[in-house]
């Protein structure tokens, strides 16, 4: 009997670990269905078949628990990402060619630079340009900026 409680117990942590610590795998959900499944066994092999009744049973039960009380412990608020995105797309429309701003971040060569209002994300067309400096759009080619710094000729 202790050889049955053992395996029940032993497939059910290997379980719970397959859902929440190691997904994906499959092995330690294999291993916990195996050992669950041999205890079935070695009770109707070694005891009775009311008692293998009853352990499948108590394996069904436990394995329903299991999932429906790891499904409804926000134990998966606690494993996901809780970021949001707040930027939003800009139009290409928005900035045209000749329009005049200063670089946000270094351009190396991608970087952003604010335009008015408007924060978008450009690239050097030559080199590489500090963040802080004025600079011009020059290309836009593809929903691609390309800008220079003020004062360099294209």
């Amino acid at each position: 009997m202790g050889l049955i409680i053992t395996l029940i117990l032993l497939g059910l942590v290997l379980i719970f670990a397959e859902i929440l610590i190691i997904p994906g795998v499959g092995i330690a959900g294999i291993l916990g269905l195996l050992s669950l499944g041999g205890s079935c066994y070695y009770a109707f092999a070694q005891m009775s078949t009311l008692a293998g009744v009853i352990v499948t049973s108590v394996n069904a039960v436990l394995l329903v628990a299991l999932t429906i009380w790891v499904l409804r412990a926000k134990t998966w608020k606690k494993l996901t990402l809780n970021t949001s995105i707040e930027s939003k797309a800009v139009e290409s429309s928005s900035v045209m060619v000749g329009d005049k701003g200063k670089t946000i971040t270094r351009l190396a060569p991608m970087g952003t630079a604010r335009f008015g209002e408007n924060v978008v994300e450009v690239k050097a067309l030559e080199g590489m340009i500090d963040a802080g400096v004025d600079v011009q759009v020059i290309l836009i080619e593809d929903n691609r900026i390309f800008v220079e710094t003020v004062g360099v000729e294209f």
